[in-house]
């Protein structure tokens, strides 16, 4: 073997191992000689070049070309790698030293699949288009040796869990392995011993992704299993997982030196990693917990993704005492009781169980949710943390979720893009998108997504084919799958997790209006239906059993399918290929939702419920709505009048302009539509644009607040604390006392008297306070203290505001005031004049 082959198989290596392949796509031939039949079912480099034969890799390594060729393209993806990326260009590169990014899931490609759905994707999608802009970001996560659970439909349309291991040396990871070659590994301290986590990384572009694992042989038996499986067990071993990610991370990336300003927290499932990050501080400054975690909270973002208070885990103080009492005893300095008050709503309740998103949002400088409707759920998801504070002022902005759009187009869609916007429109910030896009030929875009309803259904029919023969169903499932669908029809996409509030049924209310739908001869419509149910939710498995029970009629059977074990290979085939992408979850349970923001870079549209991001990204021109904006609840009348909404849309409009062919055969108000949806909407909900928007929202001013924090040995933070102490101790003085207002001359004039006890004048700030109009934002107006003008123990403050609302709108009322301080967020407290 010459030196230039043996050079060669550690560039295969090199690429196989970069999940950069997951959405750059230059080397898919290289994989694709070498293993056809293998990379067509798993689209996975490292699998290929596990699998493939020495002989096979022999023959291929000889070629000279195959070699010159395998050199360029690794060349090329280290040049990419190395050049100057967006952040270094928009912002000096010294404003942000790093961002820790911990995430229970990381949907980065069906090769590592250590994701279940939504929040994975989110994390995923975020850590390439960091690499992408060049964000020094660190992922933290765990990884799993079941991953989550497989699914099957048996004969009788009945879902299987199946849960294959996942063998770390046939994933795209490596070791992380110290100076002197031995395997990485963290210690935790645990009830029945030493808990060891195993170290690995996995490269995703210019970032790394490093992941832990309790399969380690030094561990009690019963722990190994801890990293078992995502989202499997109980609330013991739920518990178990949040510690390990949580401290366990946080502590490996101190372990290898790695210092980041900023800990993201991607949902509440990682929230030990702020009690971690505060210990690490007390160490190193030689300070008690408090003063610790004054200094680390405005390094914390917590960004929640839970629409409702059930979806927060939740443990009894029983479990939390279990595994935690002695780490807080010893490392944090705090009983067991001010540990559980850290998530609690009321600290002294002995009953109330500790809350994970609350230990995330008392440990955090910032908190987001991820749309707009979720930031004002959110608000009031988290008001009895601020009690008597308006609804409008907890302390929760968003930041609305956005997919990684080179990750999810088509062959056929990339080129589309490459020729109208070029090849760096999803690496750099670009608000021309829309004009581009509207120059592209009504021609182009139609071919664009005929090809992409082709390529899946061909696809379809392969992995139906696969499906009915695991399941043992009658006839050649060749030949029985190539007598379904059409690659001429419209087709409708409706993938997602079974549950009962995300309403995957409701096009099933009227089943026969639906069939008529599908074997309407002359307007053909197809759909395409894909997704898993817990295996806990029984209701939500009953709802895949009425979907598999009504695709198997002899009259719907060619007209629509149930695709088996959603997964991520699944996912980029179906919002490649469908026109529509239907979503009909019950307002506001659905967060954001992300699954139709991927259809948009290939050209599909959206008919979906107003909630999560299509609340704000609908209009009329990029696509269809069902429902009235507003909550209705579990209402059994609404839902079906939803329903026929659904119908309605359908019949009248969706279907007839998508059959309206110009003389070219082209549907040319349906191109229009597409046109709008893919210039106005594939930018605004990129990852792309939300990774900057969480740049320059959240992480830039965090890193720049922990830094003032941390400045001569933490003096600000000694001053902070010392004045959230005296707020502490002073507020229960503050009272009111008389009041009163003169209406004169177009303005109220409102004086009121404040006892001020032992706390100084400049920590408060008396202000006039009415809620808002409509859709106004509430009128806060700064009371003046004025001097010497009240008996000695009150001072008297004064304002005035227009006279364009009643007197009565208005109330005074107290807040804590300091320019370094998040008020609420660290100092809830509130007076209000009665």
């Amino acid at each position: 073997m010459t030196d230039d082959i043996r050079g060669t198989l550690p560039l295969l290596r090199e690429l196989a191992l970069n999940l950069r392949w997951s959405w750059s796509h230059g080397a898919d031939e290289i994989w694709r000689e070498l293993e056809p039949e293998l990379w067509e079912r798993t689209r996975n480099p490292w699998a290929v070049l596990q699998a493939v034969s020495g002989q096979r890799l022999e023959q291929m390594l000889a070629d000279s070309i195959f070699r010159r060729r395998v050199r360029e393209i690794a060349d090329g993806a280290r040049e990419a790698l190395r050049a100057p990326a967006w952040f270094t260009q928009a912002h000096d590169a010294a404003s942000l030293a790093g961002v820790a990014y911990f995430s229970m899931e990381f949907m980065l490609s069906e090769g590592l699949p250590i994701y279940a759905g939504g929040l994975g994707n989110v994390a995923g999608d975020q850590l390439k288009a960091a690499s992408d802009l060049g964000i020094p970001v660190i992922g933290v996560g765990l990884l799993y040796q079941q991953g989550y659970f497989r699914q099957v439909i048996d004969r009788e349309g009945v879902q299987q869990s199946l849960h294959p291991y996942n063998d770390p040396d046939q994933l795209p990871l490596t070791a992380v392995t110290s100076a002197d070659g031995a395997n990485w590994r963290v210690q935790l301290a645990f009830p029945a011993g030493p808990l060891w986590l195993r170290a690995w990384q996995a490269q995703v572009g210019r970032l790394r992704l490093y992941l832990l694992d309790s399969n380690d042989t030094a561990n009690y038996p019963a722990y190994r299993g801890i990293t078992s499986e995502l989202y499997g067990g109980g609330p013991e071993l739920r518990l178990q997982q949040e510690i390990a990610l949580g401290i366990g991370g946080w502590r490996l990336l101190v372990a290898l030196g790695i210092e980041p300003e900023v800990c993201h927290l991607n949902e509440g499932h990682a929230a030990f990693a702020i009690l971690e990050r505060a210990r690490t501080c007390m160490r190193r400054m030689e300070s008690p917990f408090g003063a610790a975690l004054a200094m680390t909270r405005p390094g914390n973002l917590f960004t929640t993704h839970t629409a409702v208070p059930a979806g927060f885990d939740r443990f009894a103080p029983e479990l939390i005492e279990q595994y935690l009492a002695s780490y807080a005893r010893d490392d944090l300095g705090l009983t067991q009781q001010e540990l559980l008050g850290l998530g609690r709503a009321e600290a002294r309740d002995a009953g109330e169980p500790f809350n994970m998103a609350y230990l995330a949002l008392r440990g955090s400088g910032a908190v987001n949710g991820v749309s707009r409707l979720h930031g004002e759920v959110s608000r009031r998801i988290f008001l009895p943390l601020f009690p008597r504070w308006p609804v409008r002022e907890v302390p929760i902005g968003h930041v609305t979720n956005g997919v990684h759009a080179a990750g999810w187009d088509s062959p056929e869609a990339d080129a589309l893009w490459t020729r109208a916007c070029g090849k760096e429109r999803w690496r750099e910030a670009r608000d021309s998108t829309e004009e581009l896009i509207s120059r592209v030929a009504d021609s182009e875009i139609w071919q664009t997504r005929a090809a992409g309803r082709r390529a899946l259904v061909e696809y379809a029919r392969e992995r139906l084919a696969w499906q009915l023969g695991a399941s043992g169903a009658r006839g050649d499932p060749v030949e029985v799958a190539s007598r379904v669908l059409s690659a001429d029809a419209l087709t409708l996409g409706f993938a997602r997790r079974f549950a009962t509030y995300k309403r995957p049924n409701l096009l099933l209310h009227d089943r026969e209006r639906l069939a008529r739908l599908l074997t309407d001869a002359r307007r053909p419509v197809q759909l395409i239906i894909a997704g898993k149910a817990h295996p806990a939710d029984e209701p939500g498995q009953a709802l895949i059993r009425e979907w598999v029970q009504f695709i198997r009629r002899d009259d719907i059977r060619a007209h629509a399918i149930f695709l088996s074990d959603y997964d991520m290979l699944l996912c980029e085939r179906l919002v490649q290929g469908v026109d529509v992408w239907i979503n009909t979850p019950r307002r506001p349970w659905e967060a954001c939702g992300t699954s139709g923001m991927k259809v948009l870079v290939n050209g599909g549209l959206n008919l979906s419920e107003l909630d999560g991001w299509w609340a704000e990204a609908y209009s009329s021109e990029v696509g269809w709505a069902i429902g009235d904006g507003r909550a209705h609840d579990d209402d059994p009348a609404w839902d079906a009048g939803e329903a026929r909404e659904l119908y309605e849309l359908l019949e009248r409009e969706v279907i007839p302009e998508f059959y309206a062919r110009d003389e070219r055969g082209i549907p040319a108000a349906w191109v229009a539509r597409m046109r709008r949806s893919m210039g106005r909407l594939t930018p605004r909900f990129s990852a792309n644009r939300s990774v900057r928007e969480y740049l320059e929202t959240y992480y830039l001013p965090a890193a720049q607040a922990y830094r003032a924090r941390s400045r001569n040995r933490g003096a600000l933070t000694a001053r902070i604390t010392e004045s959230l102490r005296a707020l502490d101790l002073g507020w229960p003085s503050l009272g009111f006392g008389a009041a009163s207002v003169e209406s004169r001359e177009g303005e109220h004039h409102f004086t009121v008297q404040v006892r001020l006890g032992a706390l100084d004048p400049q920590a408060i700030r008396v202000e006039l306070f009415a809620e808002p109009r409509e859709d106004d934002e509430p009128c806060r107006r700064t009371m003046t203290r004025l001097e010497h003008s009240s008996p000695s123990s009150f001072e008297t403050y004064a304002a005035s505001v227009p006279a364009s609302r009643p007197a009565n709108d208005y109330t005074a009322r107290i807040i804590p005031e300091h320019s370094d301080i998040a008020v609420p967020l660290e100092a809830p407290y509130i007076l209000w004049q009665r």
